[in-house]
């Protein structure tokens, strides 16, 4: 079911340069991982709007200033994972965007007693669709295969330009500052190395129990714009946690953390009073 295997190595991790920070003062501690594409400052918009948090943050390898990915350095999903587990050193509430949900789903389900709460923005969680709605992942992929066409003719630039009109419709790729275009194209080539994770459930957390370790409460956000796939991850997803509230966030799409952090902050608010 894999669109774009990716080649490499498993089971071998060198994390390299990972650049890590903080936003923020509060007194809650946050592990916030980005989407593909963007880097750490994502959530500046959120944290201003939750000046009670501190977030634990990282920039994922070939993203912001993090060291570009080599496949000898193992598996792409392994390094971030690698990397949030070294900021989990005390209990936290875990949010995720996008790809980098799937590394806080995957966190969660590898250490269950770290998690306060769960937030799940947009999970590219593709096999959780294959299991329950395999229709909406080959129209997706239908949808993406100009994408993937590009990569596999080593036109980075265009396949950048491409993912970002897929996912971010409303930002014109000619209207983006150069150096933006020029950070997408940069980590556009993680994208197919991100697949065994997304698509083929390379880590098992879709094998029967592995979820529902996480017994903390999952706060799953989609846009009500975003592609129809979500539904059904966010929907499959929602089946497996033992205490999961799916939301739509209306007018949004798949970027909602960046284009609507007064919504989303919102829904946290209300995670965070019952966790």
């Amino acid at each position: 079911m894999n669109p774009h295997p990716a080649p490499g190595r498993t089971g071998h991790v060198d994390t390299g340069h990972i650049h890590t920070g903080r936003i923020g003062s509060g007194a809650r501690d946050v592990l916030a991982i980005h989407c593909s594409l963007a880097h750490s400052g994502a959530w500046k918009g959120l944290a201003a709007r939750m000046p009670g948090l501190t977030l634990h943050v990282f920039d994922m390898p070939s993203h912001g200033r993090s060291a570009d990915w080599d496949p000898a350095q193992g598996d792409y999903q392994d390094l971030g994972t690698a990397a949030a587990h070294r900021l989990l050193d005390r209990k936290m509430d875990i949010i995720g965007h996008s790809f980098g949900a799937t590394v806080a789903l995957r966190v969660a389900a590898e250490r269950p007693g770290m998690v306060r709460s769960l937030t799940l923005v947009e999970p590219v969680f593709f096999a959780a669709a294959i299991a329950d709605a395999p229709g909406l992942v080959a129209d997706h992929d239908a949808r993406a295969r100009p994408f993937f066409e590009a990569l596999d003719a080593g036109d980075a630039e265009t396949a950048a330009r491409l993912f970002n009109r897929m996912w971010s419709p409303d930002a014109r790729w000619d209207d983006l500052p150069g150096s933006a275009r020029a950070a997408m194209t940069r980590a556009i080539h993680v994208v197919p190395a991100s697949a065994p994770a997304i698509y083929d459930d390379r880590a098992g957390l879709l094998k029967p129990g592995v979820l529902a370790r996480i017994t903390a409460p999952v706060l799953l956000l989609r846009g009500s714009e975003t592609d129809p796939v979500m539904a059904a991850i966010n929907d499959a997803l929602a089946r497996r946690l033992p205490d999961a509230v799916s939301l739509e966030v209306p007018g949004a799409g798949h970027m909602l953390p960046i284009s609507h952090p007064d919504l989303m902050a919102a829904a946290l608010r209300d995670l965070f009073a019952r966790s």
